[in-house]
C-alpha cells in the first residue's frame, strides 16, 4: 500500500516531466443544510479547495444557496434528479440505468436542469453526475439536448468526449468503503487509488488530461474520512506540484 511519501514522490516524477497535474473535489448526495455541510464548507473555505457539490434538485432544500452563498469557486452539479432506484431488485441500483424508455429519462434531466437552474442560478454548471455513477450509454448523447455540457462518473474516462457536446471528468478515489461498512477505505488504500490514477495519467494508460477526482459523501463520513480529506489538502496545497481546480475549470463550460 501507499504512503504519504509515496505520494510526494510522484509529484515529483510530474515536475521532472515539467507537468503539473490537475485534481478535483466532487461530493455527492447534498439536499439541505446541516452541521456535515457546514464541516464540509469550512473545509473548501480553510483549505481554500473548491467545492463541487452534486445536489440531488428532486430534494434539495432552497437554503442551500445560503449555506454556500460566499463560498470560493463553489458549483452545483446535477445528482440525478430524485436519486431514486429504478432498477429492478436484482440488478445494481441505478436511477437511469437501461430500464426505462431514454425519453422518459431525458424528460427527467430536463426537469432535473430546470429545477437546478431555476433555483440556484448562480452556483448550478449544466454538469450530470448520475446516481450510483450509472447511466444508459443510449441517453448519453441526448444529454445535450437537456442543455448538459458535462458528465461526471467513477473510474478512468474511455473518452473525453462520449458523445458529441459533452465532456466528461470523472472521480478516480472514493473515500467510502461500501462494501466493508460504509467507513474510510484507509489512508493507505486511498493514496494507493489516488497515487495510481496519477502514475496511469503520467505514463499513458491513462487520458493524461483527465484530472484526477476526490469522491467524497459528507453525510455518511466518519472522523477519519474527515482527517485524511484534511491533510490531503494541506499538504498538496503546500507543494507547487500539484493544480487543484474548481469544476468550472474542469468542464470549462458556459456559466
Amino acid at each position: 500500500m501507499a504512503s504519504w511519501s509515496d505520494l510526494s514522490e510522484e509529484l515529483k516524477r510530474w515536475a521532472a516531466a515539467g507537468q503539473r497535474p490537475g485534481l478535483w473535489w466532487r461530493d455527492d448526495d447534498a439536499v439541505a443544510p446541516g452541521p456535515r455541510l457546514r464541516q464540509l464548507t469550512e473545509l473548501s473555505r480553510k483549505s481554500g479547495v473548491a467545492l463541487a457539490l452534486a445536489v440531488i434538485p428532486g430534494r434539495a432544500e432552497d437554503a442551500l444557496a445560503e449555506a454556500l452563498a460566499d463560498l470560493a469557486g463553489a458549483k452545483f452539479l446535477v445528482h440525478g434528479l430524485s436519486h431514486r432506484n429504478r432498477a429492478p431488485s436484482d440488478q445494481k441500483k441505478a436511477e437511469f440505468g437501461a430500464h426505462r424508455p431514454v425519453d422518459a429519462m431525458l424528460a427527467d434531466v430536463n426537469t432535473a436542469w430546470d429545477n437546478l437552474a431555476g433555483r440556484f442560478p448562480r452556483l448550478a454548471l449544466p454538469v450530470f453526475v448520475p446516481p450510483w455513477n450509472r447511466i444508459d450509454a443510449a441517453l448519453l448523447p441526448r444529454l445535450p439536448l437537456a442543455r448538459l455540457g458535462g458528465l461526471s462518473r467513477f473510474g478512468p474516462r474511455r473518452s473525453a468526449h462520449p458523445a458529441a457536446g459533452l465532456l466528461e471528468c470523472n472521480c478516480h478515489l472514493d473515500l467510502i468503503d461500501w462494501r466493508g461498512g460504509r467507513g474510510f477505505v484507509g489512508q493507505a488504500a486511498a493514496l494507493h487509488r489516488l497515487i495510481g490514477h496519477l502514475q496511469e495519467r503520467r505514463g499513458g494508460t491513462a487520458d493524461r488530461e483527465e484530472s484526477s477526482g476526490i469522491l467524497s459523501h459528507h453525510m455518511v463520513m466518519d472522523q477519519s474520512s474527515w482527517d485524511f480529506l484534511t491533510e490531503l489538502f494541506a499538504r498538496t496545497k503546500e507543494c507547487d506540484n500539484v493544480h487543484w481546480l474548481t469544476a468550472g475549470e474542469v468542464f470549462r463550460l458556459p456559466q
